[in-house]
């Protein structure tokens, strides 16, 4: 499905690499971008694609953060909780956002799987912690209140996209 969807992209990827496996990493992130994450299915498609065994390709998804191995919240929030942020409040900080999404460790979307939540190392940006990377894009100088309205904000995104107004017929 993948190769005939996404032709063209492939093909533009493809004619930056010399080699078809060393495009491996981009078509990971089309075949995630297509699934919402990399299941089996999606990890035979690109080794096809790439003419790799389905193993060497699940070992680079395994490797590399960026690449969700199991199914995942639309909305993907990652604190970092180095040394660095730490200092500065990101541990309690992930905790209450943990009890604000009713989430823990061992399962860490929410039951309405909207938000999942991750602890990182580094995102770089230290100095402007408590932080929250949510889907790639950085929220800084956080605190559990900031990240609450932020929260509430893509919950609202998410009910309309669901459930938009009707039209009203008279």
């Amino acid at each position: 499905m993948l190769a005939e969807k996404y032709a063209e992209r492939i093909e533009k990827i493809f004619a930056k690499y010399p080699d078809k496996r060393s495009a491996v990493m981009p078509i990971l992130y089309i075949a995630q971008e297509e699934y919402g994450w990399l299941p089996q299915d999606a990890i035979n498609e690109v080794a096809a694609i790439c003419n790799l065994d389905p193993t060497q390709v699940k070992s680079i998804a395994g490797f590399y953060t960026m690449y969700r191995e199991r199914p995942k919240g639309k909305f993907w929030l990652h604190v970092c909780t180095d040394l660095a942020c730490a200092l500065r409040g990101a541990d309690e900080f992930y905790h209450q956002l943990e009890e604000h999404l009713g989430v823990d460790h061992e399962n860490d979307t929410t039951a309405d799987g909207v938000f999942t939540l991750e602890h990182v190392m580094c995102l770089g940006a230290c100095d402007r912690a408590p932080m929250m990377q949510c889907n790639f894009h950085f929220h800084e100088n956080l605190d559990i209140d900031k990240a609450k309205a932020l929260i509430a904000q893509w919950r609202a995104e998410v009910n309309a996209a669901l459930n938009p107004p009707q039209p009203e017929f008279t």
